[in-house]
């Protein structure tokens, strides 16, 4: 598996820091830590990724939640994401360059 992929956002769940139709770098390397977004196994769907923003620590692992809670399926719906969903810190928006906004 390479240390590095990419994921394009779908939805509107992380907005605004990450819109609809953007791509995305995804890390598979280093420890995720709270307040990184990352992309997940769904717990409930597995196959489906999804992307979300690691809240906190739990024993489990992760409490996830969606930066645009309106719009957002996440730890609130289906609890506490085990650590081996993780796939990879999302780290670097390559496209679009500049948003208009």
């Amino acid at each position: 598996m390479l240390p590095i992929s990419r994921v394009r956002i779908v939805g509107p769940s992380m907005e605004p820091a990450l819109r609809n139709g953007d791509w995305w770098l995804v890390s598979r390397r280093g420890e995720p830590k709270v307040g990184d977004v990352v992309l997940m196994t769904h717990p409930r769907r597995p196959a489906l990724l999804v992307v979300k923003r690691l809240s906190r620590r739990e024993d489990a692992g992760w409490w996830v939640l969606g930066d645009n809670a309106d719009a957002s399926e996440d730890s609130r719906d289906f609890g506490v994401v085990p650590d081996a969903n993780v796939v990879g810190r999302v780290t670097f928006r390559y496209f679009p360059l500049r948003r208009r906004d």
